[in-house]
């Protein structure tokens, strides 16, 4: 559906670039998209490179295993359908520690991974269960610590001081936090008021 979407915005685009005579801002827009768009990827690179490897230190140190755990509790109230210590567990809080500390592509494989492990749990459904709901709702609006892939653009952009998003990163992505597990539960009571009532 959403490739559908964007083929359609380009459609629409050239056409009425066209229409209105403007094909050469559209062909200047197009490659110097993708002069820039390559290298804001070999920025990234380096800063992803550099974070992934600090990463894997923690890990194999017995760091990020030591995190997972102080936030095993939590997780436990807030996925209660899923077993301590089920395997979902596990890629749930490494999911959740690698948006911690902003590492998006890192994060990516352990959310579906983790999403496999749900819907076994839910008898392979075609509908998401509550905790799927949930997970995809704190992997969108996870606590970042350190904001890994905007500190590298604003580097890329010659920012004089890149680590300046830090603080305020901490308190909104705080709030999103605090919000999609308060949004999550009414949502859920609802859902709970109304089978009741059936």
């Amino acid at each position: 559906m959403i490739n559908k979407i964007w083929m359609s915005m380009f459609v629409i685009g050239v056409l009425f670039a066209a229409w209105n005579g403007t094909m050469d801002q559209v062909n200047a827009a197009i490659f110097s998209g993708a002069k820039e768009g390559v290298a804001i990827c070999l920025g990234l690179i380096s800063v992803l490179a550099f974070w992934l490897g600090l990463m894997k230190i923690a890990e194999v140190s017995g760091l990020l295993g030591s995190f997972a755990k102080m936030l095993r509790p939590l997780a436990t109230k807030i996925f209660p359908e899923v077993p301590a210590e089920h395997p979902a567990m596990g890629y749930i809080l490494s999911n959740i520690t690698a948006n911690m500390f902003g590492l998006g592509n890192a994060a990516t494989p352990m959310g579906i991974k983790a999403m496999e492990q749900l819907k076994q749990l839910n008898h392979n459904r075609d509908s998401a269960s509550r905790s799927m709901v949930t997970l995809l709702a704190l992997n969108t609006a996870c606590i970042t610590f350190i904001p890994t892939t905007v500190i590298s653009i604003r580097m890329s952009y010659g920012s004089a001081s890149p680590t300046d998003i830090v603080g305020p990163t901490i308190m909104a992505s705080a709030c999103a936090f605090i919000g999609a597990i308060i949004i999550d539960r009414i949502f859920y009571m609802r859902k709970m008021r109304k089978q009741r009532t059936i």
